[in-house]
């Protein structure tokens, strides 16, 4: 899967440009922030970014450059971006959206766990939750580019498996070429939900069917939360959800 993920995701671009630009959900404008995946930067993120500013929104970069992974205490380096994300959105009275892309929307769930007041919901695409070298094909770009390991300790592994205190939404795909996608999955929540969709790992920025995800999610009145299985009709008709709201169970 990993050597045809460069093609698969270049068909899955030019479907993007006769999608139906996420159908007819409209959201309240609220400010969306961006995180880009593995050795990419704001530029690799620019297809969602505009979809949403068409919508609407303003977005946000993460404000780090190209995504080259923590650096030094990854506690301590979350901490830090988390109070950058906290001072870069401290203007807006709405909470904001998180929007992370692979390892990029690990960043963003532990984001929403030190700011939860701030942050309306998660939206993470083929974002592995824990164990990044483990769970993907590229665990040795992480290592170059970190000057490091990819190990992270048990406590800290368990820490990155809960669930954040806002709306969660997972986007997976089981033919993902670099990310296994059970690694995606998030345990199951009142306020948690994983959605399938038929995509490889690149173009999740840009499938059509993401797309119409996003702008579902992004719709939806702060404190009117509920899982995607129940806003089909209105949200758009591709992908599959496992989410209910249930206690959380792993």
């Amino acid at each position: 899967m990993l050597g045809i993920e460069p093609i698969r995701a270049a068909l899955e671009f030019v479907r993007m440009h006769f999608g139906d630009d996420g159908g007819s959900s409209a959201g309240d404008r609220h400010q969306v922030v961006l995180f880009p995946g593995l050795a990419t930067d704001h530029r690799y993120m620019a297809p969602l970014r505009k979809f949403c500013e068409r919508r609407g929104h303003v977005c946000y970069d993460w404000g780090r450059g190209m995504n080259s992974g923590p650096s030094g205490d990854i506690s301590q380096w979350l901490n830090k971006l988390s109070a950058d994300v906290a001072a870069m959105v401290r203007g807006h009275k709405k909470r904001v959206t998180l929007i992370g892309w692979s390892l990029g929307g690990l960043y963003a769930r532990e984001i929403a766990k030190t700011i939860p007041t701030r942050i309306r919901q998660v939206i993470t695409l083929g974002s592995p939750l824990a164990n990044v070298a483990t769970s993907t094909h590229v665990g040795w770009l992480y290592e170059m580019l970190n000057g490091g390991t990819t190990t992270i300790d048990s406590r800290l592994a368990k820490t990155l498996r809960m669930s954040p205190p806002v709306p969660t939404t997972s986007i997976y795909s089981r033919s993902d070429g670099v990310v296994a996608w059970k690694a995606c999955v998030a345990g199951r929540g009142a306020f948690t939900e994983n959605i399938e969709v038929d995509s490889s790992h690149l173009g999740l920025v840009w499938h059509p069917d993401v797309m119409s995800i996003v702008a579902n999610r992004l719709a939806q009145r702060e404190g009117s939360w509920s899982p995607w299985i129940e806003n089909m009709a209105t949200g758009g008709k591709n992908g599959k959800c496992d989410s209910g709201r249930i206690s959380e169970s792993s």
